[in-house]
């Protein structure tokens, strides 16, 4: 084993440690923005995964695109939305954390059936290169991954449409208002305008 390989094994594992660490918080952290900053964590890390497999571009687009983007998205949503909220006991719950459980360690299994059944023989051949790899990546989105590719932004869309309408509730009709909001709303006093408390200050000075 040479320099580069140790450097590239290294590099491997801590960001293997950091994506499988990162991926946990966002799946355990009870406080969603926490979450939200640790799936940014997630996508550096495989753009880093990228860069050792000399998928430069893909690293680059991962990063402008999922974590300039995506995770921006979703970090505005959270912060637009700020809806606390506080969790109420579900009857029988122990039902739906097995399911999941259940779901989840199939998955894992899936997973790493795939891993293991995959043959990870390292090929002697000399490797093709590509002229233009830009090129060959945005005909592979438009003729082969055509339908994930749309159904990914539509699926973003609706993300966003979602975001916007949880956060103005002041369009809400008033049929669908609960009585809470409406009580809270009449007993509450409007705030007072800083104008108006300014010259009210200045006033009493003059006057004193």
């Amino acid at each position: 084993m040479n320099l580069a390989e140790g450097v590239q094994l290294v590099s491997f594992a801590i960001l293997s440690v950091m994506m499988i660490g990162s991926a946990l918080g966002v799946v355990l952290l009870t406080n969603i923005v926490y979450s939200a900053f640790l799936l940014g964590g997630v996508l550096i890390s495989i753009a880093g995964l990228y860069l050792l497999l000399n998928a430069d571009f893909v690293a680059a687009a991962q990063i402008l695109i999922y974590v300039g983007a995506v995770n921006v998205l979703i970090l505005f949503a959270i912060m637009l939305v700020n809806k606390r909220e506080d969790f109420a006991p579900i009857a029988r719950r122990w039902i739906r954390n097995a399911s999941t459980a259940l779901v989840c360690f199939g998955l894992f299994a899936l997973l790493s059936t795939m891993v293991l059944a995959t043959p990870w023989s390292v090929s002697t051949a000399a490797p093709i290169i590509d002229a233009n790899p830009i090129v060959t990546i945005g005909e592979h989105f438009f003729s082969d991954f055509l339908l994930p590719f749309e159904l990914a932004s539509v699926l973003l869309l609706m993300a966003m449409i979602g975001a916007i309408i949880l956060a103005r509730r002041d369009f809400i009709p008033e049929e669908l208002v609960p009585r809470d909001t409406e009580i809270t709303a009449v007993s509450t006093l409007p705030e007072r305008p800083r104008e108006v408390a300014s010259l009210a200050g200045s006033s009493k000075q003059s006057s004193r």
